[in-house]
């Protein structure tokens, strides 16, 4: 039951979304649209931004359910891109209104999971230590983050099949090359 209201709590911010700006909804506005007290919102969630955060996670993390490989990450982001543009009106009122720090935050955890894996994957039986995965991890992020952000800071205008075609082409292989990189110096 807790996660059906969560759903039925997201259902409707996104719809008044479509409506108002999200600085301008109120908790009453989501109750009174999804029929649930301000008591049951409390209950999951500490205040809109909250709520607004696991929205957004749980799109991504649907979106990507089994494509944090080496072999599936570039699936993985278009998954992403499609998550964000199937809730374009939602995102671009949430990166109108939220600070740009919390939407990278946001964003720099979601691509963490998704290269950090591919990293882990890609290093088995290799001297790398852990801070030099989380650095790999942490380099690439910064870039997808960035890609993505220029994305929606232009009204998600660009074909994000062809913006990830590029991204792939450009890291053809970086990964692997950044983990026996590490691995050289380590020995």
């Amino acid at each position: 039951m807790s996660n059906t209201t969560k759903k039925a709590l997201a259902t409707s911010l996104k719809n008044i979304s479509t409506k108002k700006p999200l600085d301008k909804i109120t908790i009453s506005d989501i109750t009174s649209d999804c029929g649930i007290s301000r008591m049951a919102f409390y209950y999951h969630f500490k205040d809109i931004y909250d709520l607004i955060e696991w929205v957004c996670v749980e799109d991504v993390n649907t979106a990507l359910q089994g494509k944090k490989t080496y072999d599936t990450w570039q699936e993985g982001m278009i998954q992403i891109f499609e998550a964000i543009y199937e809730n374009k009106t939602f995102i671009l009122n949430a990166y109108r209104t939220i600070s740009r720090e919390q939407i990278e935050n946001y964003l720099y955890q979601l691509t963490y999971k998704l290269i950090r894996d591919v990293v882990d994957e890609k290093s088995v039986n290799t001297d790398i230590t852990d801070a030099q995965k989380k650095f790999i991890a942490e380099f690439y992020k910064y870039s997808f983050v960035g890609i993505i952000l220029d994305w929606i800071k232009t009204g998600m205008k660009n074909d994000y099949n062809y913006i990830v075609e590029c991204v792939a082409v450009t890291l053809y292989g970086n990964i692997p090359n950044s983990i026996n990189n590490f691995t050289k110096i380590n020995n």
